[in-house]
């Protein structure tokens, strides 16, 4: 399967604990899972396969629980083309 991009936003909240804190950790696992990331102010997009990436929301979401969230919302965002990888600087080379 070819490559594909992931944008994730998680959007984590607990009592105790600064949600910008909590979107650290994420980040940070995102970070160690060695793909080709962005940050961007409302998400972080990711190129790679499908599973690799989908393996990783699943460790942001045990590492933000981990680290006291209580609740939290996800929202996903995926391209795929059957014909050809999908990546980050195809869509922002216009823009650098």
């Amino acid at each position: 399967m070819n490559k594909i991009n992931l944008a994730l936003q998680v959007l984590p909240r607990a009592k105790d604990k600064d949600s910008y804190q909590l979107v650290d950790k994420a980040i940070a696992i995102i970070e160690k899972s060695g793909v080709k990331y962005k940050v961007c102010p409302f998400e972080t997009v990711m190129e790679g396969s499908y599973d690799e990436l989908m393996e990783i929301v699943k460790k942001v979401h045990e590492e933000c629980y981990n680290s006291g969230t209580e609740t939290m919302m996800t929202y996903i965002k995926i391209q795929s083309s059957v014909e050809k990888d999908v990546s980050i600087a195809d869509k922002m080379e216009k823009y650098s």
